[in-house]
């Protein structure tokens, strides 16, 4: 029996990648929370970046940032936002994104990422910039389309 070296090649890259696929994790841990916003960094292997949510208003639907927690995500193509991560079963919520945007007006109960905080509008609150490369890249280095999401204080 001659088995070739590209087959055992590739039967091993696919190992590797259902290995990942069972791993696959990304983690947020919030940094710091006022009245008007939560400022976060999400990490996953080398990848970093922050993240813009609403205040903790007790989960309420659209104005609060959702629980701390371990969440089942999946990559989607929203109609409204394009490509971007819905986050499953979050109690009491439904839609819950992790989606491109700059300000807290753009967010009901979502996750917003960037690569800077920064008051892009001059109204004296920080703001997440350079949000759809962000999460261009961030989608491209997730290897599966289904993972777990960890959020902490």
């Amino acid at each position: 029996m001659v088995i070739e070296f590209k087959t055992i090649l590739t039967n091993l890259e696919n190992l590797k990648i259902e290995a990942r696929k069972d791993k696959m994790k990304l983690e947020i841990l919030r940094l710091h929370g006022d009245e008007n916003r939560t400022i976060g960094q999400l990490s996953f292997g080398n990848f970093t970046c922050f993240t813009l949510e609403l205040p903790w208003l007790d989960n309420a639907q659209n104005i609060s940032c959702i629980p701390t927690g371990e969440y089942n995500c999946r990559k989607i193509k929203s109609p409204s936002l394009g490509d971007c991560i819905e986050i499953q079963d979050v109690e009491g919520r439904s839609f819950v994104r992790v989606h491109a945007g700059n300000f807290t007006r753009q967010i009901k109960g979502c996750i917003l990422v960037g690569d800077a905080l920064k008051d892009i509008d001059g109204d004296g609150k920080i703001d997440i910039a350079n949000s759809k490369n962000t999460l261009k890249a961030m989608l491209s280095l997730i290897p599966v389309d289904t993972f777990k999401l960890v959020i902490e204080e």
